[in-house]
């Protein structure tokens, strides 16, 4: 069975002041969404997921949904603030999504098979894809909780226009994941990194760090452990206007609850994506050297 591709489209890029699933980034439109598909297919998925929002519906299906209706199988899912288990309900005043981690619990009844969940907002690359496809094939039925997760590092993933969130990695024997913890505010003085805890203090990071930039490939085992621990999520601090369900603490806790094993994966490809709108040139630039080298074509739809 071919793994399927979910894919986080529902963010309101709060930081960047708009849509970034939907914004141009390359020849004829193309969104960097669009480059994360095309890899996909030719790496051998053979679905495609778009977790989105009721209210860009209709955008979303016009800009980037029905290029791909007619290359690969096709599912909506939606996200939506009130998609919370019986019994709790959205406190009055918060507008923020619940998260990651919630983003892929919506998505439970459209994924049978192994997948690879990514951000619909960020450029992974060829080989990325290549090598998650890879292992998702090689999952067997006795394999429920085996995962995996493609790596980069840290400073390769940095903006110098603000700080950025990134779940910071540490690796054991055989390059298994041990922990990943996510920091919400990491950014750079010059040459050193560092990350700003909850009352505001820094601390210095390694920019050789890996980290996660939310390639991740699964099992549907991973629905039922979300779920739990959406519902204490909830109970803890469901009534936070901003707290976040976010997907790497998820994985984090299954591993120190010995529920789950991450591979982490290497790529020779660079990530690149947009988390402030000074991003945005850079990132076009990028884009535009792969195509001019052929690595992609002007027009991938």
């Amino acid at each position: 069975m071919k793994p399927t591709l979910l894919i986080m489209a529902a963010g309101m890029g709060s930081r960047y002041g708009g849509l970034k699933q939907m914004e141009s980034m390359g020849p004829g439109g193309t969104t960097l969404l669009d480059y994360s598909v095309f890899d996909a297919i030719r790496a051998g998925f053979g679905k495609v997921v778009f977790i989105i929002r009721h209210d860009i519906e209709a955008d979303f299906k016009k800009l980037v949904g029905k290029k791909w209706e007619s290359k690969v199988p096709v599912r909506y899912v939606f996200q939506e603030l009130g998609m919370v288990p019986e019994g709790f309900k959205v406190p009055e005043g918060r507008q923020k999504p619940w998260g990651t981690a919630h983003a892929v619990w919506v998505a439970q009844n459209a994924v049978e098979e192994p997948f690879a969940v990514i951000n619909a907002d960020d450029f992974y690359g060829r080989n990325s894809f290549k090598v998650m496809a890879g292992f998702l094939r090689k999952i067997k039925k006795n394999d429920a909780a085996t995962y995996a997760m493609v790596g980069f590092p840290l400073s390769k993933t940095l903006s110098e226009h603000g700080t950025v969130a990134r779940g910071v990695c540490r690796i054991g024997p055989g390059r298994k994941l041990k922990e990943v913890v996510e920091h919400t505010q990491i950014g750079t003085e010059g040459r050193k990194v560092f990350h700003l805890d909850e009352a505001g203090k820094k601390h210095p990071l390694k920019g050789t760090v890996t980290v996660s930039m939310n390639i991740w490939g699964f099992t549907p085992r991973l629905f039922e452990q979300i779920g739990g621990r959406f519902t204490a999520f909830l109970k803890a601090k469901g009534g936070d206007l901003k707290s976040e369900f976010l997907l790497p603490r998820v994985v984090d806790d299954a591993i120190a609850k010995r529920e789950a094993t991450v591979q982490v994966l290497s790529t020779k490809d660079q990530w690149f994506g947009v988390t402030y709108p000074q991003d945005k040139e850079r990132v076009k630039g990028e884009v535009g050297k792969l195509v001019r080298k052929k690595i992609y074509p002007s027009q991938i739809v």
